[in-house]
């Protein structure tokens, strides 16, 4: 949500699974769109003869952090919004999908983990989105009940996650791929996220 790092992942598991003889559709994005490492390989196991988890996730992952790190760009409007309801007092939390190694990665290269109160990321938790697994360790991590919480997404499942959990959310659609059952926004602002809070 906060940097574009989505079309970064899709042509990781793309590329690790053309080497398989696989390919990557629009539905197999829709599918995984905010989901975790490990449901990720399952949904891709599936129809594909992959190698094992491990195998096939550090590929990803090598490929992965070499895009991040190269090619990653933050959402400005995102990164203005985490800034100026940090500076107005508002206890901030990031509830990624990503792995721990890619979530800092993304932090670090655009200065924003100072800004957050607490920082889970998605193999950190039993089930990942769309369980509320993830945002309810994020209420807990900042010491405020879910209800209290606004989630902004950019992903169904993550949506999904954040209402199991009794967050209200903001759903955000850059680039046209919600289904149109769901009530979007194009982007976020300071102004937009506390009227919800």
């Amino acid at each position: 949500m906060l940097v574009d790092s989505e079309p970064l992942a899709e042509e990781a598991w793309a590329h690790v699974l053309a080497r398989c003889g696989g390919e990557v559709t629009a539905d197999d994005i829709s599918a995984v769109a905010g989901t975790s490492n490990v449901d990720t390989y399952k949904y891709f196991a599936r129809g594909h003869d992959l190698p094992s988890f491990g195998e096939t996730t550090a590929a990803v992952d090598e490929y992965l952090l070499s895009a991040l790190a190269d090619r990653l760009e933050p959402f400005a409007d995102a990164v203005d919004t985490v800034r100026a309801l940090a500076a107005e007092g508002v206890p901030l939390a990031v509830a990624s999908s990503s792995n721990r190694a890619e979530l800092d990665l993304k932090l670090a290269k655009f200065d924003l983990a100072r800004y957050f109160g607490f920082v889970i990321a998605g193999d950190e938790v039993a089930d990942a989105k769309p369980a509320p697994d993830i945002y309810l360790a994020a209420a807990e991590g900042l010491g405020v009940e879910p209800r209290s919480c606004v989630a902004v997404e950019d992903s169904v499942n993550g949506a999904i996650a954040a209402q199991a959990a009794g967050m209200r959310v903001v759903l955000v659609d850059r680039v046209g791929i919600i289904p149109a059952s769901w009530s979007t926004v194009t982007s976020v602002d300071a102004a937009l996220i506390t009227m919800w809070l």
